[in-house]
This record gives C-alpha cells, structure tokens and sequence, in this order.
C-alpha cells in the first residue's frame, strides 16, 4: 500500500509538472480563440444562441476528438522508445518499415514537413499569446490602448533574452503557475454558467450540426477560427519523452479538459447574457476587482506558452541536426541534470527576430490569429499521415480499421484545413512562407550534404589500402594518441593522410571515431560502443563506432573513456589524447548535382555550421585543424 501511494503522489507531481511544459499553448487558447471566431467577416457569427451553441459545440467537440481521442487515446501509443513529436514519428517509420522504400522517403518528408510547419508555429505563438494577455489592459482601461503594443514587445525581448541561462530554475514554478491558471479559468466560467445553464446544450454534437445545417457557408469559415482552441495539440505527443504518456493523459483529462470546457461554457453564456463582451470575454467574465491580477496571471501563463514553444524549437532543430537536415548548431546545456534542457543560440534570435516583426507588423492578437491555423492544422494533417502509414506497415492494422481512424480525424482535419484556406490572402500565407523556407533549407542541406560526402570520400581514398601502406612503409610512429572524428571507417580522415604525407609521421595510438545519429531518442552506454581493429590489433590503429539517439549528448572524450576500457590496444590516458578534426572548405563549382541557388544557400549554411570542437566536446587546448577543399 506504501508503495502504491508513493506512486501516486510521484505520478500526480509528474502530472502537475506536465501542466507547466505540455499545456502552456492549448491552455492559453481561450483567451483569443472565441475572441476571433466572433470577429470573423466584421461579426457575421451572432451574439444569439443558434450561433453561440453552434460554436461552443464546434470547439467542444474539436477539443475531444482531436486531443482527447486522437492524441491521448491513438498517437501517444505511437512512441520512439519512449520520444514522441512528428520527427520522431517519421524516424519511428523509418527504423520500423523495411522493403517500402517509397513510403519511407514520403513518411521522412512529411516528417520535414511537419517540423519546419511547427517552426512557423514557433514564431506565431510567442507574439499572439503574449498580445493576448497584455490587450486585457484595454478592458480594465481603454485610454492606454497604445501601450498594449510597446508592453508586449517588452515582455516578448526580455523573454528570449533570458533563454541563455536556462529554464530549469524557473520551471520549477511553471507547473504551480499552470494549476493555478485552469483552476482559475474554470471559476471564472462557472458562474457563467449557473445563470445559463441552457449553455450546457452546447455540449450535444446536434447544436454544431444544427448550426452547420442552418448556415453552412459560415460555419465552414467558423471552422478556420475554431482550430485556434486546439493549438498545442501536438504538444502533449512532442514533450510524451519528458513526462510519459500516463502523467499527461492525467493532467490532461482530470486538470486541463475540464477547465477548459468550463471556460468556454462559461464565455458562451456571457455572450448570451451580454452580447457586447464579443469584443473580449475572456477578461469581461471576470469582476471588476480581478481584472488586473487576472492580466498579470494571464501574462505568466502566456509566458510559459511562449516558453514552451521555444524549448521545443530548440529540441526539434537538434532533433533535425542530428538526423541530417540542418548544420550543425551550438547547443549549450542548461542543466547539469536535465539533458533535455538546452539552448540552441542560432535557432533563438532567428525566432526573436520572426517574433518582432510579426508582433509590430499585426499589432493585435485579432490580426495576428488571421495567420494562425494554417501552421497548425498542417500539423496535424501530417501527424495523422503518419500514424497511419505507421499503423498499416508496422502494427498491420486491417484496412477498414486504417480507413475509419482516417476518415474520422483526417476528415476533420482536412475541414479545418479548408477553413483556413479562406485565411491565405489575409495573413495566412505567414506560415506556409516560413515552413517552404525551413524545408527549403533541411532539403538543401540534406542533398548537399550526400554530393560533398560522396566527393569527400574520393579524395580521402581506401582507409583498408592506407593501414597497409602504413604497415609496409616503416613509417615514425610518435609517442601519443591522436583521435580523428570521422564519419566513417571506410575512407582515410584528411587530417590522418595529411600528418602521414607531408610530415611523414604517425601517433602510436590511433583512434578513427564515427558518430552514428540512431533514429531512436537514446541509446544505452552498453549499446554505444562497437570497436574494429580494422584487421590488425597489433598496428595502435583502431577504429570506434559511438552511437548516439538523437536527444543524446554526442560527448567523444566522454566515449572515448568509456571505450579505452574495452581493447588492449587503448590501454593509455584519454585525458591526454590529442584531437584532430579534418575541415572542408566548400567552394562553388561547375559539376552537377544542384542548381546554383541550392549549391549557394548550402555553402552558406556550412560557412555558418557550429565547430565541431564544440558540439563533440572536444578540450580547445588539445584540438588541431586540418582541412582541404572540396568544390560542389
């Protein structure tokens, strides 16, 4: 019995901390979602109750069945040991689905898709969220409108400007800060409520099929505005590696689902009771003497949103990093504790310069929600891709059971994609413009990557020719060990040839090591290390696979102390090896293989990759650079 209440109450902490990392973005939806469905072609839906039931039926429903029963109850089962998010996902079908060569590729790009469409989301949250909050100003005091813009700007700066020094001291307060916000909300509608209970009618699927029946045309176009309450959905699969899947189903069904139905209720019937609150009933709900702490309340938890979507940006540019369809980026750990807690400098101040321009160029979080919606239900269409690529070809799910799970989500998502179409020419060409541009450049990289290894590998030649040029040379072996990063034992690493041709010299201890990307989150430190003598064990030559999943720390001295314990050919200080990195120059060439543009814009993003030094750890004062050119 002690040991069953010791689960509990670490699950209900775990549960609790999921509130403040999962939640932040579906749980500050409503203070802008009903906001903006109302507002849409100049209030064309009513203050009366056909439209309000409607409405409140369209979000209610679309609440249950895209988090509730997708994600909870189907996608979360979908897990990369553990990891969840449309990258994993897309590598999950890759490491599972063998002999469908085509549906991989389609599975990855969608998986690229998916990623560079949550970048876009990454821009637009931050700004809509936090204008949100900040414009409950206007209704406690309407005469500093104009302040509402410079506040948010404040406030969204001074939020990237702190990404450097980590959230984990802070977080410790986002799950409190988060039980606190639902718990709020949900009082808030609650008296709403009691003096309409008739809302409750809303919470029958016959009120959205009425109003679907009564006026189609503009309950398609409701459904545009109406996805702006599931934003964040694809949080509670992205962040399942942090929390697991029974702590945020938890939080989700005893926490934030039904405080979030409160609230919506609650805003329906003071639109009925007051149809004029249209223009703001999230704060109008509130009395008059909570208004202020509740914009204060409301400021932190769109904060905690923001911040979410940031650390996820961060998570899934090391995620395509690794997985090969970004450079590579410095990455700093925040905390010694958390692997997971990272800060990728590059990826911040593009999202903080993004976040600005948005923010001054709409001005409002009505405006801003006209571009919001296409970045999310594209997501989410891809999502459901997936899982069911992922459900035919690996868990070999019956035909119909495929169609059915397709038709009923995929079908309504591709309803909320349709009503967002209507938005493109308003705003929403913003985040179909920032994901071609992601894509554009994982695509890039991903190509021009392939045709500078292939042309690397020419100039470096035969690793297997090289050891036996070496052995019949009588080559100087010097005393030491020289550990040369390369990416694979099949060719000669540049630095390696370069020492041996012109200085005519070779250390007596030689370690090749090659970083395998796994397409699993983690790998286990038994399961990392595989040593090759290369066909000699008596030449100090050896050569060291060290794989990595793609949220692991890719540390090579931290391996490589590991590895010194597991051949007799190693039996020296690896805190003494010296490290030799082999560079390319890329330059622009005439052969084929890319367009110009493509060629420019990936020696651009060489030009501008992290130094390998640091994101393998290596010790500065022991790392020496060799390179040569390579024309692409």
């Amino acid at each position: 019995m002690e040991k069953v209440a010791q689960h509990r109450t670490g699950m209900a902490a775990l549960a609790v901390t999921a509130l403040g990392v999962v939640f932040g973005d579906i749980g500050t939806s409503p203070l802008y979602s009903l906001q903006t469905v109302f507002a849409i072609d100049g209030g064309a839906i009513r203050p009366v109750a056909s439209d309000v039931y409607g409405v409140i039926s369209l979000v209610f429903w679309a609440v249950l069945i895209i988090v509730s029963v997708k994600y909870v109850g189907f996608v979360m089962r979908a897990d990369n040991d553990g990891e969840g998010g449309i990258m994993a996902l897309a590598a999950l079908i890759r490491r599972r689905v063998t002999g469908r060569a085509k549906m991989v590729a389609t599975a990855v790009l969608f998986g690229v898709i998916g990623a560079s469409l949550f970048f876009g989301d990454s821009v637009i949250t931050p700004a809509i969220s936090v204008l949100s909050a900040v414009e409950g100003i206007e209704v406690v005091s309407p005469e500093i409108k104009e302040a509402v813009l410079p506040i948010g700007v404040t406030i969204l700066v001074v939020l990237f400007l702190v990404q450097r020094f980590g959230t984990h001291r802070v977080g410790r307060l986002f799950g409190p800060v988060m039980l606190l916000w639902f718990a709020v909300i949900a009082l808030l509608g609650l008296p709403w409520i009691v003096a309409k209970p008739g809302i409750l009618l809303a919470l029958s699927p016959t009120s959205a099929a009425a109003f679907f029946v009564d006026r189609p045309l503009l309950a398609f176009v409701a459904m545009g505005a109406v996805v702006l309450a599931i934003t964040g959905a694809e949080a509670l699969y992205a962040d399942m590696g942090h929390f697991g899947r029974p702590a945020i189903s938890r939080a989700w069904f005893f926490v934030v689902f039904p405080a979030l139905t409160l609230n919506y209720l609650g805003q329906g019937a003071l639109i009925l009771s007051r149809p004029d609150s249209v223009a703001n009933p999230f704060f109008i709900m509130a009395p008059g003497w909570a208004q202020i702490p509740l914009i204060v309340l409301a400021t932190a938890a769109t904060v905690i949103a923001s911040q979410s979507v940031i650390s996820g940006a961060f998570s899934m540019s090391r995620q395509a990093v690794q997985l090969g369809f970004l450079p590579h980026l410095t990455v700093r750990h925040t905390s010694r504790e958390e692997s997971g807690q990272i800060y990728v400098p590059a990826i911040n101040w593009l999202l903080l310069a993004g976040v600005l321009i948005l923010t001054v160029t709409f001005g409002s979080s009505q405006s801003l929600a006209t571009a919001y919606g296409l970045a999310v239900t594209g997501t989410l269409l891809l999502t459901t891709a997936l899982f069911l690529v992922l459900a035919s070809a690996a868990w070999h799910w019956k035909w119909w059971q495929v169609a059915l799970v397709g038709v009923v989500f995929g079908g309504l998502e591709l309803v909320f994609l349709a009503g967002n179409l209507t938005k493109v020419v308003h705003g929403g060409w913003l985040p179909l413009l920032l994901g071609a541009l992601v894509v554009t450049v994982m695509l890039t990289w991903q190509r021009g990557r392939r045709v500078v290894t292939r042309r690397r590998d020419e100039i470096e030649g035969s690793m297997a020719e090289f050891v036996d040029e070496l052995r019949d040379s009588g080559t100087v072996r010097v005393p030491g060990v020289a550990v040369f990063p390369h990416p694979s034992k099949q060719t000669v690493p540049l630095a390696l040839r370069a020492n041996f041709e012109f200085n005519g010299v070779v250390h007596e201890h030689v370690v090749i090591v090659t970083v395998v990307p796994e397409n699993v989150p983690h790998v286990s430190r038994n399961e990392r290390l595989t040593v090759d003598s290369l066909d000699h064990t008596d030449d100090g030559i050896v050569h060291l696979t060290v794989r990595f999943g793609f949220q692991d720390d890719q540390n090579i001295p931290a391996a490589l102390r590991d590895a010194f314990m597991l051949t007799s050919e190693l039996e020296v200080d690896a805190d003494r090896a010296f490290y030799y990195l082999s560079r390319v120059n890329i330059e622009l060439g005439s052969g084929d293989g890319l367009p110009k543009w493509q060629k420019l814009l990936f020696i651009g993003l060489a030009h501008n990759a992290a130094n390998p030094a640091v994101y393998f750890r290596l010790p500065v004062e022991r790392t020496v650079v060799m390179g040569t050119r390579v024309e692409l």
